[in-house]
């Protein structure tokens, strides 16, 4: 049988995570007009963090051998979805994916999907400049002049020019920054936690848990192909998260991030 290297292993999960990441986006646009982002991401939190839980009872039923330890080289006897050596950590990540999440949908709402891709392609360059405050990771000058020149290439994708910065720009700035946080913070939890579940769990049981006192203020029913696409959300967007934790345990984030830009590629295939 053919083994993979860790980083090719980690470069495919990116793949997979833009497609998959792109169609979940691509149906926040589809409700983001109809509905809002109180109830979409009440219900795809709770969704979510079921699966989380039901995934995790599935793992004790017909458990997968593990290393046993981690990158700090302490045994780790595992815990679930519950539990987590980075309380802190995790409640910062968790912070970040639920204002992230509240920036993209009024992002979306109010950009052509497009537009905020833009913001996306962003995301690579404030990664490089997070890694190394908070992960010390030493990024090679290469690196910093790639991501530098990909900035610049979007900025100059930009239509319109500055006079056409709107609010709709600023949600989408600062969902890429919040979500580069995100997965900054996860990169650093996985050097402590073996089971990625925790976060995948925390950060939608914090985005359910959030969103739930405004429920009564704006929920209106939905119909039956509503309700589909928003639980067909929840199933990709709780893939991506996962393939997304994946990919960071194996490979630095500023490598993560550029790869990721192929979710333009996506975009062009869903539509503006």
């Amino acid at each position: 049988m053919i083994q993979m290297s860790k980083p090719l292993v980690g470069a495919l999960m990116v793949v997979v995570y833009t497609g998959v990441i792109s169609s979940a986006d691509g149906i926040t646009k589809l409700l983001a007009g109809s509905y809002e982002a109180a109830q979409i991401y009440a219900l795809s939190g709770a969704v979510i963090a079921v699966l989380s839980v039901l995934v995790c009872w599935c793992h004790k039923i017909w458990p997968i051998e593990r290393s046993g330890h981690q990158g700090d080289g302490k045994p780790d006897a595992g815990g679930g979805v519950w539990r987590t050596k980075c309380p802190g950590a995790m409640a910062l990540r968790s912070l970040a994916t639920l204002l992230a999440a509240s920036c993209f949908f009024y992002a979306f709402r109010l950009l052509p999907f497009a537009q905020v891709f833009l913001f996306i392609g962003l995301m690579p360059l404030m990664a490089g400049a997070l890694s190394g405050v908070i992960l010390r990771e030493r990024i090679r000058p290469s690196a910093w002049i790639a991501l530098v020149v990909g900035f610049v290439g979007v900025l100059f994708l930009f239509p319109g020019g500055v006079s056409s910065i709107s609010a709709g720009h600023f949600f989408a700035l600062m969902a890429a920054g919040l979500g580069t946080l995100s997965m900054i913070m996860a990169r650093y939890i996985s050097r402590f936690d073996s089971d990625l579940l925790p976060q995948v769990f925390y950060p939608n049981l914090a985005l359910c848990l959030a969103m739930l006192p405004l429920l009564p203020l704006v929920w209106q029913p939905m119909p039956i192909g509503d309700l589909a696409w928003a639980l067909s959300y929840a199933a990709l967007l709780f893939a991506a998260r996962w393939l997304a934790v994946a990919a960071l345990r194996l490979l630095p984030a500023y490598v993560v991030m550029p790869l990721m830009n192929l979710q333009f590629i996506w975009c062009c295939r869903l539509g503006r």
